[in-house]
């Protein structure tokens, strides 16, 4: 006897025989380039190596008709036959069918381009669905809940996606199905709540895998990643893995994000391959060797759905570089730091760990080289003096550090007070972005007498926030993180006018950030500002000609040069500041000579 089964390891398949075959069976292992034996009778192997492969298992005797395939990886393989043949079809005809909008209930009230993409994935088994952030991906998806619910396909749905998406796919629901017979549940505990529709976050989906695997096989579901970057690094990340481990129980797959690449091919060739397991991976390696990003863009087309910025017809967003001076100390304590943390990095062992914290202290430094000096607590804010005083003579640079407040106003937060006031006098509400909790608090003091929201990691009542920010009108300032807030959260209708503070290499939490004010449903008329402070001379340099890099990188591979004009989430949580191998050659080439010796 010969058995398949799916494995409880992400993407992986465990073949096993009867002892009286274990021969047949190792000779059968050494067809399959990722297969590691397990026991004598067993071994394991890729789940996209079974399924392009799948014409090595003629090798098993003719005479042992004794072939036992799990049923979820049965389905799997004819699924997969079915969705070559379909893939085939839509590559020579060069792109997705098109055709009349498919509805699954009257009050979806889809614009154009969201019944296009519906009708075109809809025409798939699975799919992905790579529109900018902000075109209306989440009501794309309930519509493709509606429509394959009523065909029968499914009866359930499991969305995964970041916790500030919850409220995004709540009230969307709400609006598409108003009669309520559709549940819309979180799932918060050890259990599945007993919906239609159930939201689970990317933290706690590696602990809920065998529950989830149960609620997949007992009743036929779509399986929806959203911001599904955030599962990029596949088999190698706890959330990739634990979403590849739940694809092949899935009957139907769909990926939702607007930022598919934010640092390379790596990431498409994980996300496809949860969608098409044993085609999309294959797929992604044969349009990118040796094409132009181009011509690698027209070979995808037929593997997803794409609305452009432009599509969306938005009013232009005003994207604003604006350089400030480091006043002469904050000049001074830079450069030390600089060297300081050169020095310490060039004589370390050069992992990435460590770089990933220079980068860090170097933001920081940027901004103010106080917030990297001990306070009373964590996230203790900077107390600035006014007016500013003079330093002591002789005094030690930790004292400069911190003390600084007493001496001079970070010019970034000089420049951000001015604009915020500027927007207050205009009646315009103002969302300030930094990557640094501390740099919040330090914010929120100064800002006070705007009443400031503050959302960040450690924030009890997010909902609190952003309702006080969105209603209250005495309230003229939010304040967060792009990890925190840079997803799921439409803040269009209240707020057009954001400052950066700070940024660092990862290109996608950016794109997603900007996103929050510039969405499908802005007014016609309205005037998006976004001002990216740059202190010039100091690390904000490199970071804003890198990220400029990987943008263009990201609108080539989708076809798409409006990206270009913008400028990762977080997905798992990692050091690096989310650097690249590029990012870190320019970086150890800006570090190297501040730590030669002297």
């Amino acid at each position: 006897m010969l058995h398949l089964r799916l494995s409880t390891r992400a993407g992986r398949v465990e073949i096993s025989s009867d002892d009286d075959r274990r021969q047949v069976l190792q000779q059968l292992r050494t067809r399959f380039a990722s297969a590691t034996t397990l026991t004598p009778t067993s071994f394991e192997l890729g789940l996209d190596d079974l399924l392009v492969n799948l014409d090595e298992l003629v090798i098993w005797p003719a005479d042992d008709r004794d072939v036992r395939w799990d049923r979820d990886l049965l389905t799997l393989v004819e699924g997969n036959a079915r969705d070559a043949e379909m893939l085939r079809v839509g590559l020579e005809a060069g792109g997705p069918a098109n055709g009349a909008a498919i509805h699954g209930e009257p009050n979806f009230h889809l614009t154009e381009f969201q019944s296009r993409d519906l009708t075109a994935l809809l025409r798939l088994s699975h799919g992905a669905n790579f529109s900018v952030p902000g075109a209306g991906k989440t009501r794309v998806a309930l519509s493709i809940f509606a429509a394959r619910r009523a065909n029968g396909e499914i009866s359930q749905m499991l969305v995964v996606c970041p916790k500030s998406a919850f409220e995004t796919w709540q009230d969307e629901a709400s609006v598409c199905f108003p009669s309520g017979n559709v549940r819309v549940a979180i799932m918060d505990s050890a259990h599945v709540p007993p919906a239609e529709i159930v939201l689970i976050n990317y933290e706690r989906l590696p602990d809920s895998v065998p529950t989830l695997v149960a609620w997949l096989r007992a009743r036929s579901a779509l399986l929806v990643l959203d911001e599904a970057h955030r599962m990029k690094l596949g088999p190698a990340g706890a959330w990739g893995s634990a979403s590849l481990t739940l694809a092949p129980f899935a009957s139907r797959r769909l990926v939702l994000t607007g930022t598919p690449a934010p640092n390379g091919a790596r990431d498409l060739e994980n996300i496809f391959a949860f969608v098409w397991p044993g085609q999309g991976r294959r797929v992604v390696n044969r349009a990118l060797a040796g094409a132009s990003l181009r011509d690698a863009s027209k070979v995808l087309r037929p593997f997803f759905v794409r609305t452009t910025k432009n599509e969306l017809g938005l009013p232009p967003m005003d994207i604003r570089v604006r350089r400030v001076e480091l006043p002469p100390l904050h000049r001074e304590l830079y450069n030390a730091l600089l060297g300081q943390f050169a020095r310490r990095w060039t004589q370390s062992d050069h992992d990435l760990e460590a770089l990933g914290r220079v980068v860090l202290y170097l933001l920081m430094a940027a901004t103010s080289p106080a917030l990297l000096a001990t306070g009373s607590s964590r996230y203790e804010p900077l107390a600035y003096q006014v007016p500013p005083v003079e330093p002591p003579r002789n005094s030690t640079l930790a004292e400069l550090m911190r003390d600084l407040p007493d001496y001079e106003l970070s010019p970034k937060y000089q420049e951000a007070l001015r604009l915020t006031a500027d927007n207050v006098d205009a009646g315009r509400k103002t969302l300030i972005w930094s990557t640094f909790i501390r740099s919040l608090k330090s914010l929120e003091s100064l800002l006070g007498q705007f009443a400031p929201a503050v959302i960040h990691g450690a924030t009890e009542d997010r909902e609190a926030e952003l309702r006080r920010f969105r209603s209250d009108p005495d309230c003229y300032v939010l304040l967060s993180n792009p990890a925190t807030l840079g997803e799921g959260v439409s803040l269009h209708h209240a707020c057009h006018d954001a400052i950066y503070i700070d940024r660092d290499f990862a290109a996608g939490r950016f794109l997603q950030s900007l996103d929050r004010i510039h969405r499908l449903g802005l007014a016609h008329d309205a005037q998006t500002t976004v001002t990216v402070l740059l202190a010039t001379d100091t690390i904000d340099e490199l970071v804003q000609r890198r990220l400029a890099i990987k943008l263009q990188f990201l609108g080539a591979i989708l076809d798409d040069p409006a990206v270009v004009e913008l400028g990762d989430l977080s997905e798992e949580p990692a050091v690096g500041a989310g650097m690249d191998p590029g990012d870190i050659a320019e970086l150890m080439g800006y570090l190297t000579p501040h730590g030669a010796p002297a």
